[in-house]
């Protein structure tokens, strides 16, 4: 009887010990999904199928993106939320997503905090502060002084409320003590249109749209929302060092998974992540597109996206905006 005991915790000691043997080490078995919230061919979809590529070469299975797109990133990230949490569906998520819908909308059908397991941050993007050339300021200094002086004459534009382009733009109203008029657009495109042609006065856009149009003469760029200098541009200063110390509002990417994933999936994605993006031909792409590669640790990503949540729910309650 007593052997026949020994035997049975034998094998339940075993069959407990199963799924550790074939976590990690056996991840991924099947097609994994990175899920963007967002339509094909945008800085998000174009990020995702870069790291995409380089996962399915180092796991020797197949990773493909999965677009969908719907409700300012609402439905792709809900999808996610509420997938099995066992690392075959994940999150391309950005500061939108994962941070400002949290404040942004009285009623989300997911917890950005509660209902995502963090991986890593991919990297980030600076956006240029641009001004019709129409308008006099040179700088950011001047451009502040010239709202101060004629108070809502000044419009900007936006790819609509909550956005990227549309915080940092509140941001800067906030720590500057100036107040524009908001032009909400479908989309960053439709709104440089109308930058271009003169009938906005400035707007925060991605480096990678806005530097092009800088170059040629048809903008005129006051500063960057980043800390530090983007190396494709040195010659432009931070709007922190000029008068604004510490600002910053930009554009970020990092992997999610759904809330309860292993904990050794979560970290295996992440560090697998790290190695791809040290790959020098990513390097080179994502730097020429004004891209800094971050490749963080599930806590400091986590980290992050507590500050960034905290940070916009106290823009979005200063300012007093509601979703559109």
């Amino acid at each position: 009887m007593l052997r026949v005991i020994a035997c049975l915790l034998s094998i339940a000691n075993l069959s407990l010990a199963i799924p550790a043997a074939f976590g990690a080490d056996a991840y991924p078995a099947k097609t994994v999904r990175i899920v963007v919230a967002f339509a094909a061919g945008g800085s998000t979809d174009l990020l995702a199928r870069s790291v995409a590529q380089r996962l399915n070469e180092a796991w020797k299975q197949s990773v493909i993106v999965d677009n969908r797109a719907g409700g300012g990133g609402i439905v792709g990230s809900d999808h996610v939320a509420k997938s099995a949490p066992d690392g075959y569906t994940l999150l391309l998520g950005t500061n939108t997503t994962n941070a400002v819908a949290a404040s942004l909308y009285a009623k989300l059908p997911f917890d950005p905090q509660r209902d995502f397991a963090p991986i890593t941050e991919i990297a980030t993007i600076p956006q240029m502060l641009s001004v019709h050339p129409s308008i006099p300021a040179k700088s950011v200094r001047e451009l502040v002084a010239l709202a101060k002086a004629h108070p809502g004459a000044l419009n900007y534009g936006t790819a609509g409320t909550g956005s990227t382009s549309h915080m940092a733009m509140e941001l800067f109203q906030s720590v500057a003590k100036i107040k524009m008029v908001h032009v909400p657009y479908k989309g960053t495109g439709p709104a440089m249109i109308e930058l271009l042609g003169g009938h906005l006065s400035l707007m925060f856009d991605v480096i990678m749209t806005s530097l092009p149009h800088v170059q040629a003469g048809k903008l005129r760029t006051l500063g960057l929302s980043s800390l530090q200098r983007s190396s494709i541009t040195p010659q432009v200063p931070t709007i922190a060092e000029s008068g604004y110390p510490g600002f910053e509002a930009i554009v970020w990417f990092g992997l999610f998974a759904p809330a309860g994933t292993p904990a050794d999936i979560v970290r295996k994605v992440s560090e697998d992540t790290a190695r791809a993006l040290a790959q020098p031909n990513l390097r080179e792409l994502l730097a020429s597109q004004g891209a800094d590669i971050v490749a963080s640790t599930p806590a400091v990503f986590s980290g992050r996206v507590t500050g960034e949540i905290g940070k916009w729910r106290k823009v979005i309650q200063d300012a007093g905006i509601k979703p559109e």
